[in-house]
Formats: C-alpha cells, sequence, structure tokens
C-alpha cells in the first residue's frame, strides 16, 4: 500500500482485507503531513517510512521491493484512499495463483458507468482516449491502462526493471509496458470505485502532464519494439531477467497451492 495522507480511509481499506488469505500488507508512507503513521501502527502495521517524499512511483518502487524480498509469490497493489475495493483482492490473486494470468487490472471501466459513480468527465474521455491509444501503440485490448488496483506474480514483478520507471504517476504506465514487452499475460475484473471527498485524485495540470506521459510511454514502446530507438526502462531482456529471478529462489505464481491463493498486499492518490 503506498500511501500518501490516508489517516481517514486507512482503517477502512484495510478491514476489507481478507487476512485469511493475505499474508502480510506493506505500507509505505510517503513522508505524509497527517497521522497516516501513527493510525497504521494502531492498526498493526509497521510502515516503512520514507525520509523524503519519492513521488508516486517512488512509493511504489518502494512497496514492491519490500514484497519481494519478503518472499511472495503473489503482490497485490490496493491504494490506501479506499477508491479502489479491497475486496477484489482474493479474486485478482486466484486469477494469479491458478496459472491464468501473470498480471491482473482492477477495471473502473468494465461494466459500469464510471461517471455516474462520480468518475470527472473530463477525465472519463482522456481515459477512454487514451486508452484506445495504448492499446494500437501495444498491440492490446485492454478496458484501460489507469488504475491504481493491479496485481502481479512475483515471478514477473522481479523480472522488470521497475526501478529504472518514472517516480510520478506515469509509472503505472511504464510498467504495464514492460510487462506487455516481456510477453506477460494481463488479466482484468471489473472493479467498482468510489470518488469520495478523502479519496486521492490529481489534479487538472497533474492530470495534463500524466496523459502527455502516456503519449511518450506508448512512442516509447513502438520505438524500441521496431529498434529504431530505446529508453532505458525498456532496454532489458525479459528472458535473462527471469531466469536470474528463478535462480535468485523467486517462486512462480502457478507453484502456489490449489487450496487458496495466498497473497501480499503491497495503497497514494488514485488517477
Amino acid at each position: 500500500m503506498p500511501a500518501y495522507n490516508a489517516e481517514v480511509t486507512l482503517s477502512r481499506t484495510l478491514a476489507e482485507l481478507d487476512r485469511d488469505i493475505i499474508d502480510d500488507v506493506v505500507l509505505v508512507d510517503d513522508c505524509s503531513t497527517d497521522r497516516t503513521v501513527d493510525v497504521a501502527r494502531q492498526l498493526g502495521l509497521e510502515p516503512v517510512l520514507h525520509e523524503s517524499n519519492k513521488g508516486y512511483g517512488g512509493n511504489q518502487k518502494t512497496c514492491y521491493r519490500q514484497a519481494i524480498d519478503s518472499g511472495a509469490d503473489i503482490v497485490v497493489m490496493v491504494h490506501p484512499d479506499y477508491q479502489y475495493s479491497p475486496l477484489l483482492v482474493p479474486a485478482m490473486a486466484a486469477m494469479i495463483a491458478y496459472g491464468e494470468y501473470d498480471m491482473v487490472l482492477g477495471s473502473r471501466i468494465l461494466a459500469q458507468n464510471s461517471v455516474a459513480r462520480g468518475m470527472p468527465r473530463y477525465k472519463y474521455v482522456a481515459n477512454r482516449f487514451l486508452t484506445f491509444v495504448e492499446n494500437v501503440a501495444l498491440n492490446q485490448k485492454l478496458s484501460e491502462y489507469h488504475t491504481g488496483l493491479r496485481a502481479f506474480s512475483t515471478e514477473l514483478l522481479a523480472s522488470l526493471p521497475f526501478d529504472r520507471n518514472s517516480d510520478d504517476f506515469v509509472f503505472d504506465n511504464h510498467i504495464i509496458a514492460q510487462a506487455v514487452a516481456a510477453g506477460a499475460r494481463i488479466g482484468e475484473v471489473s472493479c467498482p470505485t468510489r470518488y469520495e471527498a478523502e479519496s486521492s485524485s490529481i489534479n487538472l495540470k497533474r492530470s495534463i502532464k500524466y496523459g502527455f506521459g502516456v503519449l511518450n510511454t506508448c512512442k516509447d514502446y513502438r520505438l524500441s519494439k521496431h529498434g529504431l530507438r530505446t529508453r532505458d526502462y525498456l532496454d532489458f531482456e525479459p528472458g535473462k531477467i527471469a531466469s536470474s529471478a528463478r535462480s535468485a529462489g523467486v517462486r512462480p505464481a502457478a507453484s502456489a497451492p490449489a487450496t487458496a491463493p495466498e497473497a501480499e498486499v503491497a495503497a497514494e492518490p488514485g488517477n
């Protein structure tokens, strides 16, 4: 859970995480100015603290490193602002645990009216436009790329050089582009979302910056795929990195027990 100023919503988010399925919860606080850290400790968590604000992407990097180092089979990122439903974690983990997917996205677009649920109309229009462009550029058929609820097999996550990604919001798109480049099987589940006063959201200026970052990611991916130019975050050989991860003891998600999948939740502002 990449946390920033989540004191009001953290307890509700944590209460809906099924601890019979989830082995551990990693919460990384990105220099919150409220009582997020105190609330986390009162709830029995041992938060990891950043000494300076590293941004949304920088926070995720710490979350994922912590989760990988703990030996988790499956890593699920949940925002602690209660915008995305924590109740979906077991379903997403199961999709990976039984070997069908390497990565699962919680989609706000599938089977619901996002605008009616409170999503600002300009964000919905931007979401649809950017998703269309990304599907063309990455040759995918995803319903959206901009969700803050995501699950990974640790084998996939450990094979991606996510430390090279942006520390800002476009980190989300960088890691999806990396997963596509690695040949990951990506699934989706319909995810109801809440747009409340307590839920985090980026403003119009940062949304525009994010949008241009998404378009740049598409350009980077296409140029890299055709060998015309590559960026550092896309300059990797998935097969070799995955082999290194396995030799280091990272287990594939498909090796999880066939009874109940176990996962680790690795919550910052939503898009």
